[in-house]
């Protein structure tokens, strides 16, 4: 059995873009209880993708460990640290090509997070567990696990963070790619929010924001979404498919698509204030 690889803490952690210009993490904001800093990443098991070719010439690696998935998990952790609410897709739990790494518990650690849960949709045994993730800062007073309708190994973790009136619902999910099963999908998650004043959408919804807030049942919600920016693929961004959708009483301090492609997709980010201090 492959053990569990030792990060390094060592070595600087650079993260460049595309053209492999080192970047900055975005300016973290005072840290206070008037606002939360979100994230939502598709981390894609920690594989870097630049071309549309290596979906084929890279496909071992969803396989079997490699070494560049340890360093780029290390990156993803180092970018992590500046945020408190963090969405992810396309984790492994803990199987052969990760090394037998739980990557969303690790990614708690490198970040710093006290709170993770680690939702398995597809359990491929020793050589592949498909997760989600979250990560907060904040301890959820409720968490709920909900496998989605439609195909199997779509899921959505909700987290209640707060309480009372001004309680938000925070969601984190990974959406299937046909349209019919998404919108199965939507109206599922739309019920499971639908006692909530404020609501927070983060994930890989595999769509562009104009069909989940016009077309789809997320419709009946009132619902935005700031980011309109490209995130797939990471390399030549041209689709918007990941989201971060928010009600509308929530403000909005920050928001950016980050030109780091550690993975296929780009993350999103938004910094939100908070509708009430004393609740959280």
């Amino acid at each position: 059995m492959l053990m569990p690889r030792r990060f390094s803490k060592d070595r600087p952690i650079v993260l460049c873009d595309a053209n492999h210009n080192a970047l900055c993490v975005p300016d973290a904001l005072p840290r206070n209880e008037q606002r939360i800093r979100l994230l939502s990443f598709n981390i894609q098991v920690g594989i870097s993708t630049s071309a549309y070719r290596h979906y084929v010439t890279r496909s071992w690696k969803h396989l079997i460990p490699h070494q560049e998935r340890y360093r780029n998990l290390e990156k993803i952790g180092f970018l992590l640290n500046d945020f408190d609410i963090v969405a992810l897709q396309e984790a492994d739990g803990g199987s052969l090509r990760s090394g037998y790494i739980n990557q969303v518990q690790q990614l708690a650690q490198l970040g710093n997070f006290p709170y993770w849960y680690q939702q398995r949709n597809r359990n491929l045994g020793p050589f592949a567990q498909h997760s989600n993730g979250l990560l907060s800062r904040l301890q959820p007073n409720k968490l709920e696990d909900h496998p989605l309708p439609g195909p199997a190994g779509r899921g959505a973790i909700l987290a209640k963070i707060g309480d009372g009136a001004d309680a938000i619902a925070v969601v984190s999910m990974h959406l299937a790619l046909g349209t019919r099963a998404r919108n199965l999908q939507l109206d599922y998650v739309r019920e499971i929010v639908s006692d909530y004043q404020h609501v927070v959408l983060m994930g890989d919804m595999n769509t562009h924001a104009h069909e989940l807030l016009s077309n789809s049942p997320l419709s009946s919600l009132d619902l935005r979404a700031p980011q309109a920016a490209a995130t797939f693929p990471s390399w030549k961004p041209q689709r918007c498919l990941d989201h971060i959708l928010i009600s509308s009483e929530l403000e909005i301090a920050n928001m950016a698509v980050l030109p780091i492609p550690i993975s296929d997709h780009l993350p999103v980010a938004m910094d939100i204030i908070l509708p009430n201090l004393n609740t959280i």
